[in-house]
């Protein structure tokens, strides 16, 4: 066997190999993406942000600490919400994809909660975010345990 009979034959490997991934590739159905983990996180956030800001008009003399938790929960959801759309990425034309989910709207309860309700609201936000922090890393896991210290300190002292 001469030199370019075993060229050919190698470059016929390659070119058999790579076909064969090509084809594998294309039957292969592609597993359904997860919803990002945040998203529970930020409609929390939202909810909570609803209900303080509800729950003012039952409680005017807590009316300065459930301010202060319906604008922090607030910013908690907005930071959420750019980090969810910075995942997703946005497309060269400035579009984003269309598994873009649109940010919750939360619904305002009737009557509004009491600060007990709220409390134990903000008790399993904290919960919640602590312990996603620590499956997630990086930005993600950081934003996650402010959160989770933003919710502790506004249950524990806000509304102590």
């Amino acid at each position: 066997m001469d030199r370019r009979a075993v060229l050919r034959l190698a470059g016929g490997g390659v070119l058999a190999v790579a076909a064969v991934g090509a084809l594998t590739a294309c039957t292969e159905e592609s597993a359904p993406e997860l919803p990002d983990p945040l998203l529970a996180q930020e409609e929390s956030a939202r909810a909570d942000a609803a209900n303080a800001q509800a729950a003012i008009a039952t409680n005017p003399d807590k009316a300065a600490a459930l301010q202060t938790i319906a604008t922090q929960r607030g910013a908690h959801a907005d930071a959420l919400r750019t980090e969810i759309d910075r995942a997703i990425g946005v497309y060269g034309d400035g579009t984003t994809p269309s598994k873009r989910v649109a940010p919750p709207t939360p619904t305002v309860p009737v009557p509004p909660p009491a600060v007990s309700q709220l409390k134990a609201s903000l008790g399993q936000a904290q919960r919640s975010a602590a312990d996603l922090s620590i499956q997630l890393s990086g930005y993600r896991a950081g934003l996650l345990g402010s959160i989770s210290a933003a919710c502790a300190t506004q249950a524990g002292v806000l509304l102590a």
